[in-house]
């Protein structure tokens, strides 16, 4: 057999490739949009692709089975609960596929949506215990997917809870704990809001480990299951519609162009969005005036997917050598429109300097200078996920998570300074100037970070006010993908 697991860090994403090394025939599961990985790998194990199967329709990514499909002419699978624009081969609890030896089994395990699906693999067709079960977002290692992204119309959280209660005490659980785990996502992933470092796990581990697979009701699952959940990024709803269509396909090693300082500055002064995948401190130290920054080194694209739409052209400006990098993950949340980059930044800057400008980030010592001078009007904002504030915050401060701060900003006052500050200080500055870009004069972020405010600043919050800021959370939450 041909197992290979393949993990893109910035996105948390997992996919595989299996294969029968007898007969050649293999599939891939979940996987993302750039597949020219699994066709390189397919061709030097002698293998080809025969089918796709996604779990389920993904709402953190574009999947790549339209781009398979036109490369090898696979069939596409989906739990027969799915409806899709384009030919799907429908799997339901029980069917089979067979690579030879090889075999794979359909679990129907819905719940974080209806059409979710599991797939166990069999070395062998008779063997009587699986050699793993690729979980999808039903299965986290250390959690289990979130029943409140609504990715189909017409079905509740309470609805997919229980679904995903049946999934995970029974169906999962009742596997032999030998059985490895391979699921679809691991620790940073919002699909989810405990997920592991560890790429595999075992259901026996699981059943030992996972807060959601100990014994318990169905009322206490869903409680403790839909706590304290991380906002969706606004792209979410974009990617489980696009994922559903039959969409333009990304071209094999599709590349993005070096522009002129003539055509960047004509397409920014047409409206692009300028996005900046330098570093914060680079960016601080001079950027163009309305550039919205989303460091290479972090999350970016679903931190892209937060503070740019979808239908966004965009000119990016990148740390040499990465432009090419950064415009395959946006390919990979559907943002296609990438119109190219900034050859040289620096150069850039040096020649437009009626368009470039610094940004104030402020030290932990001027923050506290700020608030104990009484700064006038001064907006204090903490865009942590709502977990995070468990251990505190400024005091003072106002809560709006980054997923949130876009269809949030006006809660804010553009005319008074705006003080931003998240755990470390990467999201902050991609708030900073998310905020800049929006028209606010007066905004900075704190260097460092919740991390090295002082603990003079902070104060315990109450039960009450994190309670709110969930119920908040998920309120915004709700039919957002």
């Amino acid at each position: 057999m041909h197992f290979t697991q393949y993990y893109l860090e910035c996105l948390s994403q997992a996919s595989y490739l299996i294969g029968d090394t007898t007969t050649g025939q293999a599939v891939v599961v979940d996987p993302r949009r750039d597949v020219e990985e699994y066709l390189a790998d397919a061709a030097a194990a002698g293998l080809t692709i025969v089918g796709v199967i996604n779990t389920h329709f993904h709402a953190d990514f574009v999947s790549g089975h339209l781009e398979l499909a036109k490369a090898t002419g696979a069939w596409i699978g989906y739990g027969r609960a799915a409806a899709a624009d384009f030919e799907i081969r429908p799997f339901a609890d029980g069917d089979r596929v067979s690579l030879g030896e090889v075999t794979l089994e359909i679990m129907e395990t819905p719940g974080h949506t209806p059409e979710s699906i599991s797939v166990l693999v069999y070395e062998h067709a008779d063997d009587e215990v699986a050699y793993a079960v690729l979980t999808g977002d039903a299965l986290f290692i250390g959690d289990v997917g979130r029943p409140d992204l609504l990715a189909s119309v017409g079905v509740t959280q309470e609805q997919l809870g229980r679904q995903l209660y049946d999934s995970i005490q029974h169906k999962l659980m009742g596997l032999p704990d030998p059985v490895r785990v391979f699921p679809a996502h691991g620790a940073g992933s919002a699909c989810g809001k405990n997920l592991s470092t560890e790429r595999q796990s075992t259901i026996g581990e699981q059943r030992a480990t996972n807060y959601a697979c100990q014994p318990m009701s169905e009322t206490e699952f869903l409680a403790v299951v839909t706590q304290g959940q991380p906002s969706a990024p606004e792209y979410f709803l974009y990617n489980a519609t696009l994922n559903k269509q039959q969409r333009d396909v990304r071209a094999l090693d599709a590349q993005v162009v070096a522009l002129s300082d003539a055509d960047v500055v004509a397409a920014l002064d047409e409206g692009a969005v300028l996005l900046d995948a330098r570093s914060p401190i680079e960016f601080a130290a001079g950027h163009v005036a309305g550039a919205i920054n989303v460091g290479a080194e972090g999350r970016l694209a679903e931190t892209v997917g937060m503070v740019i739409a979808p239908t966004d052209r965009v000119v990016v400006m990148a740390p040499e050598g990465v432009e090419q990098q950064v415009a395959v993950r946006l390919g990979r949340i559907g943002f296609d429109g990438v119109l190219g980059y900034v050859a040289n930044a620096q150069a850039f800057l040096i020649a437009h300097p009626d368009r470039a400008e610094p940004s104030s980030r402020l030290t932990p010592a001027q923050l506290d200078a700020a608030l104990a001078g009484g700064v006038a009007d001064l907006q204090v904002v903490d865009i942590r996920n709502t977990g995070e504030l468990a251990t505190g915050m400024v005091a003072g401060a106002g809560h709006i998570p980054l997923a949130e701060l876009g269809r949030r900003t006006g809660e804010l006052d553009p005319t008074r300074p705006v003080v931003l500050y998240c755990a470390g200080g990467w999201r902050s500055s991609v708030g900073a100037s998310l905020l800049r870009h929006r028209g606010f004069g007066d905004v900075s972020d704190v260097l460092g970070g919740y991390g090295a405010i002082n603990p003079g600043q902070v104060c315990a919050v109450t039960a009450a006010a994190a309670q709110a800021a969930r119920e908040e959370d998920e309120a915004a939450t709700v039919g957002t993908a």
